[in-house]
């Protein structure tokens, strides 16, 4: 028969362990997320670097005048 301190001893175990798989699923979440966000990140950069040239090399548009609205009651 199983002694209640034996019992006992087990649940903890048990729950160490379960908190421990919870930690490592948690650090690989991280991880994904962490990767997905330097990816993303540089991405966006060589978009913006290549606006940038883009850009210098462009003649810049002619601007445009504004134009004012005026918004009439009804």
């Amino acid at each position: 028969m199983i002694s209640v301190q034996d019992q006992q001893r087990a649940e903890k175990r048990f729950k160490q362990e379960e908190r421990a798989r919870d930690g490592r699923k948690a650090m690989a979440e991280y991880e994904v997320q962490a990767r997905a966000t330097r990816a993303k990140t540089e991405r966006l950069k060589v978009l913006r670097l290549a606006k940038e040239a883009q850009a210098q090399t462009e003649e810049p548009a002619p601007k445009q005048p504004e134009r004012r609205t005026t918004r009439r009651d009804e």
